[in-house]
């Protein structure tokens, strides 16, 4: 699931139709904060994908948004409760950040969240036909027809928005991060089977400039994260995005508000 944050998707220096224009395609954002922008769930039951583009995200109500959000946890058979709690927790560590930093304010970034579809619940199929969940270790095997433990992952994205298709294998821990624009903004890359474990390249972009501002803030902040994630980690919530990026001396009140916003809905779903 991509997750739009901040309540102007405008950068400081948008002309006044730029920013009409941007307000316009989602009035609810300079409020609560967040914009989903698309979706793909794996369903147990039917060893299918629902997919959701921009148009579900940006039909979501105030009064709706929290079924719209839940819906990503949904396997097709019950609520994945443990991939909302680890996102919760994914996501407080995101606004200790920036509740913490007066360095950089990000406009139009995302959270890309990603969980395992299948683990840690395994299903059985009955004779009879009745779906029945058990909780299942990973290589346990369970009596009747069991589907099959994967951990692999494919994240597809649209090439025509400048993004492209990846696939993860294995878990997390081999996950590359490909997030490519056109030439006249950012283009990540994280290198995860380099030995030092270390960003491949001493320049962590391939340009300094983002939509012609220098942010060498940018570089400090990222440069020397680890690329590699536990093994036995099957939820993710990252940072993606970063081509509308300015320096600053005050914290970025509009990116805490959509994290502080986001939480309260992912809790919600959890309490009810």
């Amino acid at each position: 699931m991509d997750v739009k944050i901040g309540q102007k998707s405008y950068d400081p220096y948008a002309s006044a139709e730029k920013i009409k224009q941007q307000v316009s395609k989602y009035p609810l954002m300079e409020e609560i904060g967040f914009l989903v922008l698309g979706m793909r769930v794996y369903h147990v039951h039917s060893d299918s994908y629902e997919t959701q583009n921009q148009h579900y995200g940006r039909g979501l109500t105030k009064e709706t948004i929290k079924d719209g959000v839940a819906r990503f946890f949904y396997n097709g058979y019950g609520l994945r409760r443990d991939a909302i709690a680890a996102s919760i927790q994914k996501i407080r560590e995101i606004l200790q950040w920036f509740e913490n930093q007066k360095q950089l304010n990000f406009y139009a970034s995302s959270l890309l969240f990603v969980y395992d579809g299948l683990s840690p619940m395994t299903t059985t199929w009955l004779s009879a036909g009745t779906l029945v969940e058990k909780a299942a270790s990973k290589g346990q095997v369970l009596s009747g027809k069991t589907l099959e433990y994967n951990n692999n992952i494919h994240v597809i994205s649209n090439t025509e928005n400048g993004k492209v298709e990846t696939s993860v294998g294995k878990g997390f821990s081999k996950m590359y991060a490909l997030h490519k624009r056109h030439q006249s903004q950012i283009s990540l890359k994280v290198e995860a089977v380099e030995p030092d474990n270390t960003w491949k390249s001493s320049a962590c972009f391939s340009q300094t400039h983002l939509n012609g501002n220098v942010i060498p803030q940018l570089e400090k902040v990222f440069c020397h994260m680890p690329t590699t994630l536990p093994e036995s980690a099957e939820v993710e919530v990252r940072m993606i995005d970063f081509a509308h990026v300015f320096p600053s001396n005050v914290r970025d009140e509009g990116y805490i508000h959509g994290l502080k916003n986001l939480i309260t809905v992912l809790q919600n779903i959890l309490d009810t």
